[in-house]
């Protein structure tokens, strides 16, 4: 079926090129001009591992072109993908009105018998919304399955798909479009799809945020956070796959945005403690460099990585960044490293850019290693140095002084 995929930013470039990828014929849609430009280059708005390859893939067999021509891209659409990464602020709420108004300045283009279909991620009841303000036009929702770094393997390969729609035409068209991933289709209503996408995000969030307690528990108590955590995940009732990993705060806008989703929609005192927890688990990694260091006012701490999860380029919302505004607000010097970093912006003002892991820990007093780079785990480590290594990424070395979180010091 014919395809059009509006939104070509992380969610839309990788849509457009899996869908395209499944034998259907897709029209990538964005009203930025340089956007299409450089997706008509085959060249993603950002990295992510095959997303390149598999654009040219379909730019080369035809199944996929990149235009901003909103009519030529709907005519004869079966469905209107809508796939924009909804904007998020550093306070974790979304810019929804954005999403909402790039919808709207295509629907007078869209034909009677084309769904839209949202995956956004957008508070419950955006689509009813939709619905009363653009009666003629047919919604659905599938939520967003995005994981920065393994993104085209998660759409590929899902554990199942949540599909909201209102009638059995909409599950006939969504199911065609879908078949070949031969993925299970939860189907439900509209409403409780837009839910699930919260609840689910709500609910990783407050398992992240419960065994970092935990953890804070531990380091009181002479306790190891991960075998507690191997303990809780070998119980039936909790399992091998439980977000119950020691380590790091989240961070990015996915989990918060959702979060922020429901802490707006009702009372939830849960809910919102998630995001109290979280925001002070933040300040782990300086606190424990304090308390080692002391004053970190001269100190010189190696940072390795600085994007947000490895495997991407993107520096939006990354803890690492946020780590070394603290620092050098705290007037240490900051030596960092990234494989994917060739250059700082403006933000990270203050900090040196070193060309190898090995290069940022010379003549550094600590390192934190922030992204889990897989380089890092054998690039060599200095004897005497501090290592504030928050998932245990790297492991205890030799002849270091060693930290983690949910381990006794």
């Amino acid at each position: 079926m014919k395809v059009c995929v509006f939104g070509l930013w992380h969610l839309g470039t990788v849509t457009a090129a899996c869908v395209a990828s499944l034998g259907h014929e897709v029209a990538g849609l964005d009203l930025d001009e340089t956007t299409i430009e450089r997706l008509g280059r085959g060249e993603p708005p950002l990295y992510e591992p095959g997303l390149a390859e598999l654009v040219r893939e379909g730019l080369g067999n035809g199944n996929l072109h990149f235009t901003t021509d909103r009519r030529e891209a709907l005519k004869a659409a079966r469905v209107l993908w809508v796939t924009f990464d909804t904007p998020v602020d550093d306070e974790d709420r979304a810019d929804v009105d954005f999403v909402i108004k790039q919808v709207e300045s295509v629907l007078d283009s869209v034909e009677p018998e084309t769904i839209v279909l949202i995956s956004s991620q957008l508070p419950a009841g955006t689509i009813r919304h939709l619905e009363q303000s653009h009666p003629r036009v047919s919604f659905a929702c599938s939520p967003e399955n995005l994981r920065l770094g393994k993104a085209i393997d998660a759409f590929l390969k899902p554990d199942r798909i949540v599909a909201g729609t209102r009638n059995e035409n909409q599950r006939k068209i969504i199911s065609e479009l879908l078949e070949p991933l031969h993925a299970r289709i939860e189907w439900m209503s509209v409403e409780s799809a837009e839910m699930t996408k919260h609840a689910l995000n709500a609910f990783l969030g407050t398992s992240i945020a419960f065994i970092n307690e935990i953890a804070v528990a531990c380091e009181a108590v002479g306790a190891d956070a991960q075998e507690v955590a191997r303990g809780l995940k070998t119980d039936a009732r909790i399992g091998p796959r439980a977000y119950l990993s020691p380590g790091v705060p989240f961070s990015g806008g996915t989990l918060a945005r959702d979060i922020e989703f429901l802490r707006s929609s009702a009372a939830l005192p849960l809910i919102a403690g998630v995001k109290e927890s979280n925001d002070l688990h933040k300040t782990w990694v300086r606190r424990k460099l304090q308390a080692v260091l002391g004053e970190l006012k001269g100190k010189t701490i190696a940072v390795w990585g600085l994007t947000y999860k490895p495997g991407t380029d993107t520096l939006r919302r990354s803890a690492s960044v946020e780590l070394c505004r603290e620092l050098v607000a705290q007037n240490a010097r900051v030596n960092a490293h990234d494989p994917m970093v060739k250059s700082l912006p403006p933000v990270l003002e203050g900090v040196r850019l070193c060309n190898t892991a090995e290069e940022a820990v010379r003549d550094a007093e600590a390192l934190v290693v922030a992204t889990e780079w897989p380089e890092y785990k054998t690039a060599p480590v200095p004897p005497g140095l501090i290592v504030v290594d928050p998932n245990r990424f790297i492991g205890a070395r030799e002849g270091v002084r060693y930290f983690s979180v949910g381990m006794a010091s």
